[in-house]
Order: structure tokens, then C-alpha cells, then sequence
């Protein structure tokens, strides 16, 4: 017993120092710990900086609460395109290294970086004009846009940080440097929790700046931990570093970057943008509604980020294998941690059905508030036990590659299911946002049922990058 815990101790210590490994051969169970131990701690980072953010601006009213979750919902369309970039970039990376082409891996990487400096100086110019009126849209109050729009304005001004932390990171994880991709978000969101309350309340010698003073300590944490990600990468370590010949423009690769990436871009911004219709169907119940929401989500992302960085280990050792002629090394890699991950998740569900009155107090007094989190927290954790294999095995799909699949089978579950049924059960009905979170428990496991029927046919084993 203690012989085994000092094994485990080693892996331990082995994933968090981001030493040279192989994953294409050796012990599968092996390889998705050392890959998912740092994976899952810089998710859990996210999703703490993600609780922490909400409880400070709580604090402000529900109006800054509320601000916040429309706000997010506006800021996953940036993440889709972020996500869609990183997922081509991460397959191409991990492709590469596995076939130990590691100048194909570096050359791609600046070919991703070229396309996010483009995506992202069109986002600043637009998102910095146009942050009221994004509000509105989204149903906030008069009220609400007036307290949140100078935050609003802020955050999405500066999304190109957030863009880079997942593409820079997402070249990291394909070339199987996990742990360099969880420093770099445990640096910019530990930065980012330090300044939230020193910002938003005036502690110290920092100037009381409300609402706006965490968009502006999100940004200068993010931006911070892109720094620290181009030093890496420009330094350099055993798998990738980017040096003066690889700062050319490939037209051939960029091309292929940008049909892998924009059906990936697609796949999330359909998941994405049915978010954007839930919250505008809440925001017809009224500002606690979408405060409770705001709250209850955030607790749902927090359990979920761990399970992403499960799935995300997938997407490299599916890709690296694939790379090395492993095709059924690949898919058993997939099953195994699907596996794990439905134990996570469904041990999450069943504490957060328990324990869901003693946790949204935490974050607000008001009564209502609270009654909407903890409807929102205890229907939507139902699905866990189903998202957990939807997730890994939406990742293997593309690890692959193959962001085809994976993008038709969102925009079945998502707009095909989960909006029109979100309305139906909310408004038709009368359920309330009740009925919305109804809607997301039963459309995510759908996915999960149709994406585990697609995945064994195989044929993303044949995919070419």
C-alpha cells in the first residue's frame, strides 16, 4: 500500500514538472494521469477565478450579478473562435509530434498565432463601441446597463487575452506540455483573484472602481499570463519553440488551419450561442432570475472545467497516436477516460443535489436569488453521468481532427433540442426558468447518447491533418 502511494505521489510530481514523455506507448492509465493531472488543476483554477469573480461582484447587487452573466454569454463567442482555432492548432500540433515532425509542429503554431492577431484586432475595435447596445440586446434593464456597461466594455475590449491564453495554451497541450498550459492559467488567475477585491472596493491603495474593477483585473491577469506564455514559447522547451524562420506567412497551412478550425469555430459557437438564447429566455423572468443563473452556473462550470480537462488530455493522446499509427491505442484511450470521468462528474451530482441550498448562500442574501440558483444548480447537475462521456468523446472527435461530427452533432442537440424546448417548457408551458434547465439537463444527454453511437463506427480513425 504505501509502495503504491509513492508511485502515485511520483506521477504526481512527474505531471506537474512537465518533463519529456511519450504517450504513444507504455501504460494508457499512465499516460491520461500524467496528461490530465495539470489538465484538470488549471480547469479548476478557471472555475475557482469563475466562483471567486462572482462572489465579489455579488456583493454589489443583482444588477452587477446579472451584468456579469450577460456579459459571459457575449464573451463565449469570443471563446468559440478561440476554441475552434485551438482545436485545429491543438490536432495539427499533436499530429506532428507524433510523427516526431517537430519543425511541422512549430511552423503550424505561428500560423495560429497569425490568424489570432487578425481575429482579435477585429474584436477590439467592434466590442469597444458597441457595449451597451450588446446589453440591451440581451435583455438587460435600464438599470442594469447603466451600472455594467463600462464593464461590459472593458472585458470585451480586452478578449484578445482570453483568445490567447486558450490558443498559446492549446499548442502546448498538442505537443503534450500540459503542465506549462496550467501554470499559465494558475499565474494569470491567481493575479486575477489578488486584484477582483482590491479593485472592486478600493483596498489598499487601489482606487474604488465598483463593477469596472474586475473587468479590469481580469484583464490585467490575462494579459499577464500571455506574456508569460510567449516567453515559453519564444525560449522554448523540449517539444516546441518558435524561433526567427518560423515567423513566415504559409499560405497552404493557414488555409488548412482555417477549414479545420472553422468548422470547429462552428461547432462551438452553436453550443455557445444556445447559451446566448437561454439567458435571453431567463432575462424575460426578471434580474434575480438571471442572477440566480448567473450564480448557479458558475457553480455548474466549476464542476465542470475538472471534466474538461479529462476530455482535453483525449484530444492530445488521441491526436499523438493517431500520429504514430495507433488508432486502436487511440480509442481505448478514449473509453478509459470517459469511464473516470463518468465517476467524477456523477459523484459532483449527487453533492450538489445535497448540498445546493448551502451553497448558492454563499454567494448572495437575497432570497430569490437563491431559490433560482438552487433550481438552476440541482436540474442541470442531473445530466452529469451523460455530459461526462459527451464530453470526451466530443474531444476525441476532434483530437482527430474530425471537427465535422462533433459540429452536427451539437447543432442537432443544441438548436434542434435544447432552444426550442427551452421555450416550449419556459414560456408555453409556464415552467419558468425552470423548464429552461430542464431543457439543458435533457439535450446534453441526447448529445452524449448520439455522440457515443457516431464515435463507434470509427471513422474518425481515418482522418487526415
Amino acid at each position: 500500500m504505501r509502495i503504491r502511494f509513492l508511485q502515485i505521489i511520483s506521477l504526481f510530481r512527474q505531471a506537474l514538472s512537465g518533463g519529456e514523455t511519450v504517450y504513444t506507448k507504455g501504460s494508457i492509465d499512465k499516460a491520461i494521469f500524467l496528461l490530465s493531472v495539470p489538465m484538470v488543476l488549471e480547469m479548476l483554477m478557471e472555475g475557482l477565478f469563475a466562483l471567486v469573480d462572482i462572489f465579489f461582484v455579488a456583493k454589489l447587487g443583482k444588477e452587477a450579478a446579472a451584468t456579469i452573466g450577460l456579459t459571459e454569454v457575449i464573451m463565449t463567442q469570443v471563446m468559440a473562435l478561440a476554441m475552434g482555432l485551438s482545436m485545429a492548432i491543438t490536432a495539427m500540433v499533436a499530429r506532428r509530434i507524433g510523427e516526431k515532425d517537430h519543425e511541422g509542429a512549430c511552423v503550424a503554431a505561428m500560423q495560429a498565432i497569425f490568424i489570432g492577431v487578425i481575429i482579435c484586432g477585429v474584436f477590439a475595435v467592434i466590442f469597444f463601441f458597441t457595449a451597451d447596445d450588446l446589453l440591451r440586446f440581451m435583455g438587460g434593464s435600464p438599470e442594469l446597463v447603466g451600472i455594467g456597461s463600462g464593464y461590459t466594455q472593458i472585458l470585451l475590449t480586452g478578449s484578445s487575452t482570453l483568445f490567447f491564453l486558450f490558443l498559446l495554451n492549446a499548442i502546448f497541450r498538442g505537443a503534450g506540455d500540459a503542465a506549462l498550459a496550467m501554470r499559465t492559467l494558475w499565474l494569470a488567475n491567481g493575479i486575477n483573484i489578488i486584484l477582483d477585491p482590491m479593485l472592486i472596493f478600493g483596498i489598499g491603495p487601489f482606487p474604488e472602481l465598483g463593477i469596472e474593477g474586475a473587468a479590469i483585473a481580469t484583464t490585467i491577469g490575462r494579459g499577464i499570463g500571455v506574456s508569460y506564455q510567449v516567453y515559453h514559447l519564444v525560449r522554448g522547451s523540449n517539444r516546441i519553440q518558435l524561433k526567427r524562420k518560423h515567423f513566415h506567412w504559409v499560405g497552404k497551412l493557414v488555409i488548412k488551419l482555417i477549414r479545420v478550425g472553422s468548422t470547429g469555430v462552428l461547432q462551438f459557437i452553436i453550443a455557445t450561442a444556445s447559451w446566448l438564447f437561454i439567458a435571453r429566455i431567463i432575462a424575460f423572468f426578471g434580474d434575480a432570475a438571471v442572477a440566480g443563473y448567473s450564480i448557479g452556473i458558475r457553480i455548474v462550470i466549476f464542476s465542470i472545467l475538472p471534466a474538461w480537462g479529462m476530455a482535453s488530455a483525449v484530444s492530445t493522446l488521441v491526436g499523438q497516436n493517431l500520429g504514430a499509427g495507433q488508432p486502436e491505442r487511440a480509442e481505448k484511450s478514449v473509453w478509459r477516460s470517459a469511464f473516470i470521468n463518468m465517476i467524477f462528474l456523477t459523484s459532483v451530482s449527487v453533492l450538489f443535489i445535497v448540498f445546493a441550498p448551502l451553497l448558492i448562500p454563499i454567494f448572495t442574501q437575497e432570497a430569490e436569488v437563491i431559490h433560482q440558483g438552487v433550481i438552476c444548480l440541482r436540474i442541470i447537475c442531473l445530466g452529469y453521468v451523460f455530459y461526462a462521456y459527451g464530453m470526451v468523446i466530443g474531444q476525441a472527435f476532434n483530437g482527430a481532427g474530425d471537427t465535422v461530427t462533433p459540429t452536427l452533432i451539437n447543432f442537432v442537440a443544441f438548436w434542434l433540442v435544447q432552444i426550442p424546448l427551452s421555450y416550449l417548457l419556459a414560456k408555453t408551458f409556464n415552467w419558468g426558468p425552470e423548464g429552461v434547465y430542464w431543457a439543458i439537463a435533457i439535450s446534453e444527454s441526447f448529445l452524449a447518447v448520439l455522440a457515443i453511437a457516431i464515435f463507434r463506427k470509427g471513422t474518425w480513425k481515418t482522418v487526415k491533418i
